[in-house]
This record gives structure tokens, sequence and C-alpha cells, in this order.
């Protein structure tokens, strides 16, 4: 699914699982758009969704995707991907020591909100 977000010309992105009462997960994409982007995020969004149920098939369930201005990292580069997962989850989590720059997880938060999920400040 990451790779599928990823091929979005508009779009570099990746996927991680929110809790989900009927399946117990589902997937989320957190897409961070290019520069350039002129278009309504929610047409890029809903295009990955489409692109994403079109190359793996409708079993991967992929109806969400949320645009988010950047992606937490730590100074490694790896993505937060299991904070993002609690924070979205609603579960407590912990800053982690080695963060880029902190405030990009409530921003996260703040899109999750806005999109109806629960998060937790850690």
């Amino acid at each position: 699914m990451e790779e599928g977000c990823a091929r979005h010309s508009d779009v570099a992105g990746y996927a991680i699982g929110v809790i989900d009462a009927l399946n117990g997960q589902a997937p989320c994409g957190f897409l961070v758009l290019k520069r350039h982007v002129s278009r309504e995020t929610a047409v890029n969004e809903s295009e990955v969704i489409v692109m994403i149920r079109e190359s793996i098939g409708p079993v991967a369930a992929f109806k969400i995707a949320i645009s988010v201005n950047r992606s937490p990292k730590i100074r490694s580069g790896k993505i937060l991907r299991g904070t993002m997962q609690k924070i979205a989850d609603g579960i407590p989590w912990k800053m982690p020591a080695t963060i880029d720059d902190p405030t990009i997880l409530e921003e996260i938060a703040e899109a999750l909100r806005g999109r109806g999920f629960g998060s937790l400040p850690m």
C-alpha cells in the first residue's frame, strides 16, 4: 500500500493501520503532497484510494487517506509509524527522544482529529 501511495504523481506517501471496530484494523494512508501541487487535497486522497483498490483489490479495504504537511522522522530518517499508529488509535504514547521535529506529531494528531479519530496526548 505504501508503494501505491507513492506511485501517485502528486504524493509521497505511506500507510499505517488504525483501529477499526468491525475488522480490528484498517489501513490509513498519510499523504505528504509534493510542493508543486495546487489541486485540492481531497482529489489526491480520492485518487490514491482508487489506485490502491485497483492494484490490490477491495480486500485491501483501503478507504482512508489523510493529507499531512510532513511526516515525523527520527534522526536516522525512519518514519515513526508505531507512534503515529498509537496517536491514531487513541493509545497513550511517548515522544521519541530522537525525533527531528516534535511539532510534526501534533500536526498528525490534528489531521486525525479532523477526520474523527481520537488521539490522546503523550
